[in-house]
């Protein structure tokens, strides 16, 4: 079938990443299958992320369902493109349904796209994981590809004014290896393992990133055990219950 919106809004992302120079690092694409379905899991710290992961299985000539919370579905710019791309909205008060949708694209050879923190985090460290990903792979029979980003969050993340004036901004992706998910396992130790891969690759990101913050006010895409000024997931815990 043909992709009436989605070849052309990679083209329109790609000349978007020639006018802001960035300074994209992506290792381990042929870890993405050629064929075949598959649930790609990635960490989540910026609202641009899906761009990133997509870019990501590019050059396995693949293309990703990100499943999404429908508000963007209904939103009058997104929402068309969001639709036309073929992604998958999510409802989290009727998350069966997307589900379901997500389980047919994997049994019909689609990657899915999938972030198990399910929101950004804004201590730019890996939250929890929700075991959606796992149980799909198992219920599909087909792999987990993990993935680790980082630098997006210097351009557009929750708490702070997206900078898209921002030129040469370093992006480093990191693809890693399949994860199996055979179906006689549970799902929250294939949850567990999956997550520990993921933060090996946002370790191994962090390690290859260029850039370090220039002062105190330059620190706050940083994590705090990094010595950056993000809030830690303590913080932040905190002040949600407050």
């Amino acid at each position: 079938m043909a992709e009436l919106v989605y070849r052309p809004v990679i083209g329109l992302a790609r000349t978007m990443f020639k006018v802001w120079d960035l300074k994209i690092d992506c290792k381990g694409t042929e870890n993405i299958p050629r064929s075949g379905g598959a649930v790609l899991v990635s960490n989540h710290i910026s609202y641009l992320d899906f761009i990133f992961d997509g870019l990501a299985a590019l050059p396995q000539k693949r293309l990703v369902r990100f499943m999404a919370k429908d508000s963007v579905f209904r939103h009058r710019i997104s929402g068309p493109l969001m639709r036309g791309m073929k992604h998958i909205p999510v409802d989290r008060t009727q998350g069966e349904a997307a589900y379901a949708h997500a389980l047919d694209s994997l049994r019909s050879g689609e990657i899915v796209g999938v972030f198990p923190e399910a929101t950004i985090s804004q201590s730019f460290t890996l939250k929890s994981f929700k075991s959606g990903a796992a149980r799909l792979a198992q219920e599909a029979g087909v792999p987990l590809i993990p993935m680790a980003l980082w630098g997006t969050q210097r351009l557009w993340t929750k708490g702070h004014p997206r900078n898209f004036r921002r030129s040469h901004t370093p992006i480093t992706i990191r693809v890693g290896e399949a994860v199996e998910a055979p179906r006689d396992q549970y799902a929250g130790a294939i949850t567990r393992r999956l997550r520990e891969r993921v933060q090996e690759l946002l370790d191994a990101a962090q390690r290859a990133y260029p850039v370090r913050p220039k002062g105190a006010e330059d620190s706050w895409w940083m994590p705090a055990h990094l010595g950056g000024s993000a809030p830690t997931p303590e913080q932040l815990r905190t002040a949600e219950a407050l």
